[in-house]
């Protein structure tokens, strides 16, 4: 907002003030002002956004006072609010026992632009976003700038469902700060839910915005607005995304939680409790942004995601934004691109490997949480890993076979990373909160095989290979999975058994391993170089 436009707006409120109160205004004392508080027989207060409170040098508040300024304004609706016609100012009442007003907030309104510079590319998506926040950290101020960008910058029908007139201001012309976005108005709080699906039916958006999701009917009607292809960006009572999960009325809006009880062999397998908590359906909401405070935020780019990994007790790190920097997808891509070495740098082999790996085992790896730039920087120091429900015996071979400056420790305490198998995630959440506790970084494998501990370790570790050998045992070992991968599909399909290529032990072991995943059995026959792997079903394992 302009000078000029927040000195005409300023003026407005200062003519409802008291006379007593009107002369010690000046615009450099409400530079950074939120609010001008009058409770009766107490000094009126003038609050600034660094939290500082300062009096006015007057007398005390009187009914008279209170009386003046009410005169001055709108009838105030039923949730006590009012405001100032063409200007974003909020005037609230306090009550006694028998209705009679006997204090006002009055909150100052201003456009702060610039303040979803950081976030412009996710508002560019055409994805629903909803803020989270606690009051006062500026959770409207973004939905005015997001209204006029998308309105404006990006042409589209945009519609703001205004409860209490907080997004655009009272009277009948919205404040300029929303652009060309059309507003309609909410006369009072309850009946939001019901403007906001009238939009949708009678207006045509493209674009909704709603300022304070709060009830269960609220959410449905969000739902209901997401499922007819309209972005939808709101604001939602909750800190956190993980509050919000756990609150059950608005939990809805990134998919709702649901108990499941899983069978014997499921909960064995995934070594948790028999009745586990899942989420229940599709987000309402594809990305979630926490307002952590006027400057930062914290981005959850996929909702559906996010609340899985919450639910399965796996650490999550959000993206952080900061509002005095600059973001677009290039930038992200770039900052994403210096985790790993330039492919120009990268030995011919080593891209061969690379290649072979992604056949063999393609995203294996899940990598959660803490930053990974210290361990760049210190890739060439001793490293102690901590192991959970991983081959000890396959790890310690990969440390022999790739040199690795790198041991294997029993103690947590002492591990600069840990290396998890994925499966047992949720039983080792313990471990899990530890390592988080310990700010150690987690790598997780999908299957225990050689191939893959070894790429997930050369991942942790910041390194590449480059011996011939190595290249060889993964041209061998990719023909021989492919051929393993090919007799378990004949076994499903109802072969009774089938037999693979002589190999040598370690592909051997990797086969085993395979087949292992697939609930079917293996051993291993023949002598010397003619042993190889023969497949069967559960019930020809003892022909």
């Amino acid at each position: 907002m302009s000078n000029l436009q927040f000195q005409n707006d300023l003026d407005k409120l200062i003519d409802i003030l008291p006379d007593k109160i009107r002369r010690q205004v000046t615009y450099e004392k409400m530079e950074d002002v939120i609010e001008i508080v009058l409770d009766i027989g107490r000094l009126p207060e003038i609050r600034h956004s660094s939290g500082k409170i300062e009096y006015f040098d007057c007398d005390a508040v009187t009914y008279e006072d209170i009386e003046y300024i009410t005169n001055n304004i709108q009838e105030f609706t039923s949730d006590n609010r009012s405001g100032i016609p063409g200007t974003l100012h909020r005037i609230s009442a306090i009550r006694n026992r028998q209705g009679k007003i006997v204090g006002l907030t009055c909150r100052i309104g201003r456009v702060v632009t610039g303040t979803i510079a950081c976030i412009k590319d996710f508002c560019m998506l055409n994805k629903s976003i909803l803020f989270l926040g606690r009051p006062g950290v500026g959770k409207t101020t973004k939905l005015r700038e997001i209204s006029r960008l998308v309105a404006d910058e990006l042409g589209k029908r945009v519609v703001v469902v205004d409860t209490s007139n907080e997004i655009a201001g009272d009277g009948d012309t919205p404040h300029p700060a929303i652009g060309h976005a059309r507003r309609m108005q909410v006369r009072q709080p309850e009946f939001q839910k019901d403007i906001m699906i009238e939009a949708v039916e009678n207006h045509t958006p493209e674009v909704i915005v709603v300022d304070e999701i709060g009830t269960e009917e609220e959410a449905q009607a969000a739902r209901t607005i997401a499922e007819r292809g309209v972005m939808l960006i709101a604001t939602a009572h909750g800190n956190s995304l993980e509050s919000l999960i756990k609150n059950p009325t608005l939990s809805d809006l990134v998919g709702g939680i649901q108990s499941v009880t899983l069978g014997d062999d499921e909960a064995k397998r995934r070594a948790s409790q028999k009745t586990v908590l899942e989420r229940e359906k599709q987000p309402t909401f594809d990305i979630v942004i926490e307002i952590l405070d006027r400057n930062t935020l914290a981005v959850y780019k996929d909702t559906a995601e996010a609340v899985d990994y919450i639910l399965r007790g796996w650490p999550i790190r959000p993206e952080i934004r900061k509002v005095d920097k600059a973001y677009d997808n290039n930038t992200t891509q770039a900052a994403e691109t210096q985790q790993t070495p330039p492919a120009q740098e990268q030995h011919p082999i080593v891209e061969k490997i690379n290649e072979l790996e992604q056949k063999i085992s393609p995203s294996d790896s899940l990598k959660f949480s803490f930053s990974r730039q210290k361990y760049v920087e210190n890739v060439k120091k001793f490293k102690k890993i901590y192991l959970y429900a991983v081959s000890r015996s396959i790890v310690e071979k990969v440390i022999e076979r790739l040199d690795l400056n790198a041991e294997i420790t029993r103690n947590i305490d002492d591990a600069d990373i840990v290396l998890a198998h994925k499966n047992f995630a949720k039983g080792g959440a313990k471990i899990l909160s530890t390592a988080n506790d310990y700010r150690i970084q987690v790598f997780f494998i999908k299957t225990n095989s050689m191939a893959q501990i070894q790429k997930v370790l050369k991942e942790a570790l910041d390194i590449v290979e480059s011996s011939e050998t190595l290249c060889g045992y993964y041209d061998d070992a990719e023909r021989a999975l492919d051929e393993a991968k090919a007799a378990i599909n004949k076994i499903l399909a109802g072969a009774e058994h089938v037999e693979l290529q002589p190999q040598n032990q370690h592909i051997r072991k990797l086969q085993h391993e395979l087949v292992e995943q697939h609930n079917l059995e293996s051993k291993s026959v023949g002598e010397g170089e003619q042993r190889h792997l023969r497949i069967v079903g559960g019930k020809d394992f003892q022909k």
